[in-house]
Formats: C-alpha cells, structure tokens, sequence
C-alpha cells in the first residue's frame, strides 16, 4: 500500500491531474497484475499500459505522485514497480552523494 503520510492533502487542484489521465476509463487490468501473472502476458500487459502512458498529458504529474507516495504495484506514468524501486534508489544515491560532498 502506498504511504497514505505522503499523499497531498483532499484539495481538487492537488489530484486534478488525474481527470486528464490517458487511462481515465480504461480498464484497470492493463495498469494492475493479477495474482501469479509472469512472463510474456505480464510483459505484454505493461507494454500496453505503457503505450497508453506514452500519449497521456499529466505522465510526469502521475509518475511523481507515484514516487512521491512510493505506490507499490501497477504502471504508473510509463514506470512498472521495478523501475520506480530503481527510479527511487537513484534518488536516494543521488541525495547521499550531495549530502556528503
């Protein structure tokens, strides 16, 4: 579950972005895995979820706000769960490195 501490505040203008989501409508099974999903159908399935993050007009809004609650499962703003783990550990390295410079 995400860490419900960092989501922003019940204000309109902070979750607006999500109205104007590419995946507004869509059905959720291409941006969440069923249970025990691997290989090709999984791969197959983020490819799509992916391709319609690709068109959206709020991805970076949506892929922060992924980072930024550090959501656990799903495609969010084109990143699968993996890729927001390394996405997140960068920034981490990243800030250690300018703390200690």
């Amino acid at each position: 579950m995400a860490e419900l501490t960092r989501l922003p505040n019940p204000v309109a203008e902070a979750w607006d972005w999500q109205i104007r989501g590419a995946c507004r409508g869509q059905d959720s099974q291409y941006f969440f895995h069923p249970e025990h999903e691997r290989g090709v159908a999984r791969a197959t399935r983020e490819k799509r979820a992916k391709e319609i993050c690709q068109t959206c007009p709020v991805l970076v809004q949506c892929r922060e706000h992924a980072l930024t609650v550090r959501e656990l499962y799903g495609i969010w703003g084109a990143m699968g769960e993996g890729e927001r783990r390394e996405a997140l550990n960068h920034r981490r390295q990243a800030r250690r490195t300018r703390a200690t410079s």
